[in-house]
């Protein structure tokens, strides 16, 4: 089966590395470009997507937007043509003309069980919400936002410590798992998609900057839920003094104070929730590396009774 796709961060290389080791014909990968790094913006970082591409000798295209009429022509150039697309966090919406391009359509490797968490970040919001389950979704892409009919579904229980970083790595390995399963079954006929029930769909909107404000007014187990589905990126933040202090490997433990008091500064960081409390057991001051919070507490000389906000 001849396919092309698409894909660009960390969470799209295992499918890649599964559809080239299952001995699928990989004709293009298609990612977004390079992103300048550093304070110069000099130096150019490649996607995850485009390392692993050229490491197996796949041809990389990288257009600025999957619009693009040049980019377009070079994918109808392809011959014979790709049988399907596959799209994992490619990072664009594709338009019905690129969809319609593989004989077979576009399939779409997405980190949830749709129609539950269509949007950018499920996986962060399956652990800010408190889900018990997740687990990934193959769908056939349609010109939606995730509702495409589905092809095949794995779940998966999420461990109640599990940090966001964490599931990603696992789902994006079910996932590879799932899309090799259901591109054999597409070569056999032998799928038929199932409408999503639009009724019951919930959305993981794009992580903010606010969104990843931690409000201390919350709940002990909300806010922890919300420093480990943010865990390691963007990172859940608050201030002390005006300055950004990103907070990790959050534990929920009894103390009671003004929302946002620090309860505890003397080798353990324990600052008060509307409910309850939280231990920080790491942290990351802006400009800095992260570190333990006992490591952090030694050089900060934080009293008990101040504020983070």
């Amino acid at each position: 089966m001849r396919v092309v796709f698409f894909g660009t961060p960390e969470f799209a290389v295992p499918s890649l590395h599964a559809l080239v080791g299952e001995g699928f014909d990989v004709v293009a990968v298609v990612t977004q470009p390079d992103k300048p790094q550093g304070r110069s913006r000099s130096k150019l970082l490649p996607p995850p997507v485009k390392v692993a591409a050229e490491a197996e000798e796949l041809p990389v295209l990288q257009p600025d937007k999957p619009t693009d009429a040049a980019f377009l022509a070079r994918l109808r150039d392809l011959e014979p043509r790709p049988d399907v697309g596959v799209v994992v966090a490619y990072g664009h919406i594709l338009k019905p003309d690129l969809l319609a391009l593989p004989a077979r359509g576009m399939v779409n490797v997405h980190p949830s069980l749709l129609p539950e968490l269509r949007g950018a970040a499920p996986v962060e919001w399956a652990i800010i919400r408190g889900l018990e389950k997740t687990g990934v979704t193959i769908m056939q892409m349609d010109t939606g936002m995730d509702s495409g009919p589905i092809l095949h579904q794995i779940p998966h229980h999420l461990d109640p410590d599990v940090t966001g970083g964490e599931l990603s790595d696992h789902l994006a390995e079910m996932g590879a798992l799932a899309l090799v399963e259901t591109l054999a079954l597409i070569g056999q006929d032998a799928l038929r998609p199932v409408p999503q029930d639009h009724g019951r769909a919930t959305y993981a909107p794009k992580l903010t900057r606010e969104s990843a404000r931690i409000d201390w007014t919350r709940d002990a187990a909300a806010i922890a839920r919300l420093i480990r589905g943010l865990d390691p990126r963007p990172g859940a933040w608050t201030e002390l003094d005006g300055a950004e202090l990103k907070l990790f490997a959050p534990r929920v433990a009894a103390g009671q104070g003004a929302a946002g008091e620090v309860l505890t500064a003397d080798g353990r960081l324990l600052i008060a929730a509307g409910n309850g409390a939280v231990e920080i057991q790491e942290l990351q001051p802006a400009g800095k590396e992260r570190m333990p919070a006992g490591e952090w507490l030694h050089g900060a000389r934080l009293a008990s009774g101040r504020r983070v906000v």
